[in-house]
Parts: C-alpha cells; sequence; structure tokens
C-alpha cells in the first residue's frame, strides 16, 4: 500500500510539474535519503547509525527549471525515470530555516542507466 501511494505521489507531482519530457524507463535517478546524527551524544563503540528518512526532494534541470517534486517512501527510497543529462536534487526542508536539511546534489543520468544517489539530511543533534 505505501508503494502505491509512493508511486501515486510521484506521478501526481511529475504532472503538476509538466513533467520529464518523454523520458526513457530505463533511465534515471534512484537513491535512499537518511537522517543522522540520531544520538544526543556520539560515544566510541556505541553504534548511532542514521536512518532511513521520509522527504520530498524537488528536481531541477542544469538550466535551474523545475521539472518534478517527488517524495521517498518510509524507508527513504526514491526513484524518477528521466533522459539522460545533468539534474540538481534539492532536499526540501521541513522546517524551513531550521534542522534537518540537506544540500543540493548534482547528478549526471546517461543513458539505459540509473544513477545511484545517497541524500543525507542532517538533523542537527549534536
Amino acid at each position: 500500500m505505501a508503494r502505491l501511494l509512493l508511486v501515486t505521489a510521484l506521478v501526481a507531482s511529475i504532472v503538476a510539474c509538466g513533467g520529464p519530457a518523454k523520458a526513457p524507463p530505463d533511465s534515471g535517478i534512484e537513491g535512499q535519503i537518511f537522517i543522522g546524527p540520531l544520538c544526543p551524544v556520539v560515544q566510541e563503540g556505541v553504534p548511532c547509525p542514521d536512518e532511513p528518512y521520509q522527504a520530498s526532494i524537488r528536481v531541477r534541470r542544469s538550466s535551474g527549471e523545475v521539472i518534478a517534486t517527488l517524495a521517498s517512501g518510509e524507508g527513504g527510497r526514491f526513484r524518477i525515470n528521466l533522459a539522460p543529462g545533468s539534474y540538481v536534487l534539492e532536499p526540501l526542508s521541513p522546517n524551513e530555516g531550521a534542522p534537518p536539511y540537506a544540500g543540493p546534489v548534482t547528478v549526471r543520468v546517461r543513458a539505459h542507466a540509473f544513477t545511484r544517489v545517497r541524500i543525507t539530511y542532517d538533523s542537527g543533534i549534536r
């Protein structure tokens, strides 16, 4: 059910933004979003791994044109079909001006391949 909701949200976002023109089914970007740190005090020998995070990402062409906004699923995973070229992924902060936040990621999509991306939000915990 969660996967169906993610796909529905992704399609709605792409349609609302005009969508990537003629995106081939065999190329694009796929990845996972994480958040960390999640421990108030990181101690040597005590693991404090980043965890998957649900977030929204704005996809822009290298020219700056917004072509889609997508949301990751519960496990932080996302995927979008795109034509070969350069794109910028802009992770959107749920609390503008406050953590969590992540910086933009430039991604190059090649023909007949999905470029894998890992995006990590800074939780602001120190």
